[in-house]
């Protein structure tokens, strides 16, 4: 008799790395995360060094609220450990997800960026550690590496043309495209490759949080996820997900 079926979640050898409180980020995990974020690569030890003495280190449980849409905007964050979801309300008051992040992620925001409010609202979606900077010390940096500054301003032009892309995209693509879309995207991000058992996504996604990433409605998702799950092209736990056939939802986001 062969050996009885189990889950990708189930063979897991390297859980998530989460925080508990209280924690302390130690200066080799901070430096290690600096030299992974976009805007600081490529940078020595020690201008990453004179960097982090800059940054402050926060923790918080999962669900935790980092800062909420509207509030004003004087720091960088950049994700140290754990998940921390985006959110934003829609127009209907209906607050969705918009992005999940990983370690070596930026996010916040900051008038230096030309974004003196939140536009979006940060939340731990399990214990989570981040680096964070204030809008002085920035300005600071930028002006000691005018490669940061390149870097911010390309980064800046980046987010103008996702949130065009996305609009544009949304009155078009079907709802399985969008799933698939979000779904590749968190692969590139956050999966690991399993072979055989297919590409994991470690994060406790729900199908509320897969909807805002799809721009769609939980049941519209829920039905195209439960299809895709009986023909083998994902299977998903509680917190996790697996994409089974990569190259069909590559080719379901690139259907006409």
């Amino acid at each position: 008799m062969g050996a009885p079926a189990v889950s990708p979640g189930q063979r897991r050898r390297i859980p998530l790395r989460e925080v508990t409180l209280p924690h302390v980020c130690p200066r080799p995990v901070r430096m290690y995360v600096l030299a992974r974020s976009p805007y600081f690569s490529d940078l020595g030890d020690d201008d990453l060094g004179r960097i982090d003495e800059r940054m402050q280190a926060t923790s918080w449980r999962e669900g935790d609220s980092l800062y909420r849409a509207g509030e004003p905007a004087g720091h960088l964050y950049i994700v140290a450990e754990g998940r921390v979801k985006l959110s934003q309300v829609t127009p209907s008051g209906v607050e969705t997800v918009a992005d999940v992040l990983a370690p070596g992620e930026l996010f916040g925001a900051m008038g230096t960026l030309g974004e003196p409010f939140h536009l979006q609202s940060a939340s731990a979606m399990v214990g989570s550690c981040a680096l964070r900077i204030d809008q002085e010390s920035f300005r600071a940096v930028l002006r000691e590496h005018p490669t940061v500054a390149l870097r911010v301003l390309d980064d800046v032009a980046a987010r103008l043309t996702r949130a065009h892309t996305d609009i544009g995209g949304q009155s078009t693509d079907t709802v399985a495209q969008r799933v698939a879309t979000a779904l590749l995207r968190l692969a590139d991000k956050l999966g690991e490759d399993r072979g055989a058992d297919g590409i994991l996504i470690e994060v406790p996604l729900a199908r509320t949080d897969l909807a805002g990433l799809a721009r769609s409605t939980p049941e519209s998702v829920s039905r195209v996820m439960s299809r895709w799950r009986r023909e083998g092209v994902i299977d998903s736990g509680r917190r996790w997900t697996a994409i089974k056939d990569r190259d069909r939802l590559e080719a379901m986001k690139g259907a006409a």
